[in-house]
């Protein structure tokens, strides 16, 4: 009996193991090339507005050697892109590497570095605008502002202001 019940248990277990047929696909070869990282380095935007984020890393995956205007006559490609909240003009060289670039972001939600300086600062005012600049240069690094328009009352008032809260 305990041979009956061995041998159906081996060939209950050994069915289920040829159940699967398996097809070899080969597929395309895929190359991996590496974004911008030094741009997205500079431009680590961790406290940014998400409208920011997705068009730098948008800037970061272009590949300007895959479009049919690529030519290696030409040593800088000039490529703008836009949303709705703003745009950047991005300067790459012919081989598709970041140069530099020029972001204007407007009405964004500020950061809460430069939310509680204002209210510390002007406790009764609004902002009524604000526009965010991004300068990135591969030599130079980069340099963010925003320049914000405050409003109390019939009083206005424009400040700009660094990242990490500081008035400039």
């Amino acid at each position: 009996m305990k041979k009956i019940i061995i041998g159906l248990l081996a060939l209950g277990l050994t069915t289920q193991a040829f159940t699967q047929i398996t097809k070899v696909e080969v597929l395309s070869e895929v190359i991996l090339r590496p974004a911008n990282y030094k741009y997205l380095n500079a431009t680590d935007n961790r406290t940014a507005a998400i409208p920011v984020k997705m068009l730098e890393r948008k800037v970061a995956a272009y590949d300007v050697t895959e479009h049919e205007y690529y030519q290696d006559d030409y040593d800088l490609y000039t490529v703008s892109f836009y949303i709705p909240d703003g745009k950047i003009v991005a300067v790459y060289d012919d081989k598709g590497e970041l140069m530099r670039t020029i972001e204007k972001f407007t009405d964004i939600k500020l950061p809460n570095s430069i939310q509680t300086a204002l209210y510390d600062r002007f406790p009764n005012w609004t902002v009524v605008d604000d526009v965010y600049r991004v300068t990135y240069s591969e030599t130079k690094g980069v340099d963010k502002t925003y320049k914000l328009k405050l409003k109390n009352g019939d009083k206005t008032m424009r400040v700009k202001m660094a990242e990490n809260g500081e008035f400039l």
